[in-house]
């Protein structure tokens, strides 16, 4: 059990929760960590995304305390938890939160960063993932996120990629933008970080997410995303050789990141990146 006492002295437990003082507006939809808690336990997509986060901070932070940032239903925070990692969930919404416990974690912040009034300079490690993308500045966000972190902390960031990659399921999620590789690490550059490491994920999804999401969203033909039959369709995993192939795949990805080598394309990027004096 971590003591968040040493980190913020202004957050209030209840029913075994740590609430800040003051809520934020977040631009998640309403409905967000409910939808992702149907789909998490099941999807070969936040699978795939936890063993790369859980390969590159058993890497990079080794033992350092991780604070899992917008971090959702748990699910990631348990991922590293389970896999011997200190680990405190910071999430805004209530739903998420509540789902986070029973998972069984324990360290849960119901706050946004900013608001649980964090010692500057005392966080270890954090984690933004799929974060990044719903805050309307993200240079200003990223400025915020250095001042929190300790002297040489470590941030850990996935993020959407490819600007061309736009369709109705970003507007419905509430994103600002996606990012290529480049754009994301000048943000961190720009915001007082150096890249330690960064690559693209999930390498074979950018043609069948323009396919089936992109170039249907301009031609006004996508499918209702809040269609949950349809969502965990496209989740759960597959079967016979596709199912051969996607692991061949997903493993080859952790390969590189545990080697420290990159992938040039993919649906996601992944950065470690340092903060810098």
């Amino acid at each position: 059990m971590v003591n968040l006492e040493n980190y913020s002295s202004e957050l209030v437990e209840k029913d075994g929760l740590y609430f800040a003082k003051e809520v934020a507006e977040i631009s998640y939809p309403e409905k967000g960590n409910e939808d992702c808690f149907i789909l998490e336990d099941n999807s070969f997509w936040f699978k795939h995304r936890n063993d790369c986060i859980i390969e590159a901070v058993q890497k990079y932070a080794g033992k350092r305390v991780f604070f899992d940032i917008g971090g959702g239903n748990g699910f990631v925070s348990r991922g590293l938890a389970e896999s011997g990692i200190e680990t405190v969930l910071v999430e805004p919404g209530i739903s998420g939160c509540l789902n986070a416990r029973k998972r069984g974690l324990q360290n849960i912040v119901c706050s946004t960063l900013q608001n649980a009034s964090f010692k500057i300079g005392s966080i270890p490690a954090i984690g933004l993932f799929d974060v990044v993308e719903h805050i309307a500045d993200d240079r200003d966000f990223l400025t915020s996120i250095r001042t929190f972190l300790m002297d040489d902390g470590l941030v850990f960031m996935t993020v959407p990629a490819y600007q061309s990659l736009w369709s109705d399921e970003d507007d419905d999620a509430g994103h600002f933008r996606r990012y290529s590789l480049t754009e994301i690490e000048n943000r961190l550059i720009q915001t007082g970080f150096k890249i330690e490491y960064s690559t693209y994920i999930f390498s074979i999804l950018p043609l069948p997410v323009f396919l089936l999401r992109s170039l249907p969203s301009r031609l006004g033909l996508y499918k209702n995303v809040d269609d949950m039959s349809a969502r965990k369709a496209e989740h759960e995993g597959k079967t016979g050789v596709v199912d051969k192939v996607l692991k061949r795949i997903w493993s080859l990805e952790l390969n590189k990141i545990r080697v420290g080598g990159k992938i040039p394309a993919g649906g996601s990027c992944f950065i470690v990146a340092r903060k810098v004096a």
